[in-house]
């Protein structure tokens, strides 16, 4: 999972980029990049951590231009260390192409063995992102019949990928001389938000991973990029857009809205924190119907991002709620960080229980899912040190059963605490004394009440249902 962005400004845009990564920063902590234009060259820097620490003031003097793109790095393939993979991207043919991805390709391996035999392409990375750039840029030169580029022949070019390439993905790419291009996957898996403002100099415009990134920084937002959708913005600021796959259906990620996304961001016409409070009602009625609510004393969301279902689950069922964790906000997500050891290590420094909340009391964590079941295990542990008479945990995610595919860092399904345990199994095994999932159907309802445009939803990670149609899990 990462955030990408890309920007058609009339003035100088590498400020508006990197406050742009701030507000993405939640998607990827491990490396940031901008790539700006002007002068017919690209000016291109990026590093290992975070947008604050990657980017100094002599480095933003370095990406002049009034057009460019970013990202913020979430590994979930090669290797978390190498900046090499960090983005954006770069192929000099043809025209020159600077490009960022958010996503993950599932016949990456076909395609890096046709890239070398048929399209004399060499990956020099093990990143998904780079082998669909050189697709794209394959297809680019395939597509390019005169020594002008034209808008439909770079649409022609989309639709050729789209045939090729199979998973999910959202990307945004300057292409030298003529404009910035982006598209997203038939499926919509990923998320791609589109946006505008109107300058003394001109129109201005945005696509970013979420609408926080563009209403952060001043841009209206207008809407979301269709599945199979390819917008291409050119070098007079005018925007053009084509369908370009067929049989393109919405089905994005049930996770986005789980647990990735900001709330403050509407994915696909729905509200996150709205979603986010009606999962937490829903989970209500079910943690009604399977435990003795008279032996719960309190309810504690873990922060940040179950708080709301959280404090719609205590309302719904008239319970008290109180805030026992204190998040340290200078700890990244343990989500995404890297290996079991650094994620376990880094809860007890990301969370401090305060005693006056827990001693003697029956307490119901409330969480936005359980994946590795680390997290989970370590809460529970320290909300019994801090004095905790008895310790329920609520879900408001189905359990994790199956890997997911598409961008989220879950490939081996040995590494998921729900598989093959009953969730009995699970609550032993986080020590808690009883344990409520939310239930699949009611969290798609969540969503889908608020836009009942979503008929189909990618749930691969709870239900092992591959929306691509390509993935096979062994056994």
């Amino acid at each position: 999972m990462c955030g990408i962005i890309g920007i058609h400004g009339c003035s100088p845009v590498n400020q508006l980029l990197y406050d742009g990564l701030l507000l993405l920063q939640h998607r990827g902590q491990d490396a940031a990049g901008i790539a700006t234009y002007q002068n017919n060259q690209f000016h291109i820097f990026k590093a290992q951590g975070l947008v604050r620490d990657v980017f100094r003031t002599r480095n933003m003097r370095s990406l002049p231009g009034n057009s460019g793109i970013g990202q913020v790095r979430y590994p979930i393939s090669g290797t978390p260390s190498d900046t090499e993979e960090a983005q954006p991207f770069y192929v000099n043919a043809p025209y020159g192409i600077c490009f960022t991805h958010n996503g993950n390709l599932t016949n990456s391996d076909e395609l890096r063995e046709s890239l070398f035999k048929h399209d004399r392409r060499h990956i020099n990375t093990s990143s998904n992102s780079e082998v669909l750039l050189n697709v794209f840029a394959h297809e680019l030169y395939e597509a390019s019949k005169s020594s002008s580029l034209q808008v439909s022949e770079i649409f022609d070019a989309v639709t050729a990928v789209h045939r090729r390439v199979k998973g999910a993905y959202a990307a945004i790419a300057q292409i030298a001389g003529y404009g910035l291009l982006a598209f997203r996957d038939p499926n919509g898996i990923r998320p791609l938000s589109l946006g505008t403002q109107e300058t003394p100099q001109g129109v201005e415009w945005i696509l970013a991973s979420e609408s926080v990134a563009v209403e952060g920084i001043g841009f209206e937002f207008v809407r979301d990029v269709a599945p199979g959708e390819a917008i291409f913005i050119d070098t007079e600021g005018k925007l053009h857009s084509r369908l370009c796959a067929d049989n393109a259906q919405l089905s994005p990620c049930i996770f986005e809205y789980v647990y990735f996304a900001r709330p403050d961001s509407t994915i696909d016409g729905v509200n996150v924190y709205n979603c986010r409070l009606r999962m937490g009602e829903l989970l209500a009625q079910k943690v009604a119907r399977e435990l003795r609510l008279s032996e719960v004393d309190v309810v504690m969301p873990i922060p940040d991002s179950s708080r709301p279902a959280g404090m719609e689950l205590a309302s719904t069922l008239d319970l008290s709620y109180r805030e026992g964790f204190i998040k340290n906000r200078y700890v990244g997500r343990t989500f995404i960080m890297p290996g079991q050891t650094v994620r376990k290590k880094s809860v007890r420094q990301k969370l401090n229980p305060m005693s006056i909340e827990f001693k003697g009391k029956n307490v119901l964590l409330v969480d936005d899912s359980i994946v590795r079941g680390t997290t989970s295990r370590e809460i529970v542990s320290m909300a019994r040190h801090a004095g905790a008479n008895k310790v329920f945990f609520a879900s408001a995610a189905p359990a994790v059963r199956y890997p997911n595919f598409y961008g989220i860092d879950m490939p081996d399904q040995s590494d998921l605490i729900a598989y093959g345990k009953s969730t009995e199994q699970i609550a032993q095994e986080i020590g808690a004394d009883a344990l409520v999932f939310q239930d699949l159907d009611d969290l798609k309802l969540a969503i889908s009440e608020l836009n009942p445009k979503i008929e189909r939803f990618d749930a691969s990670c709870f239900d092992g249902d591959y929306v691509t149609g390509d993935v096979v899990l062994a056994g």
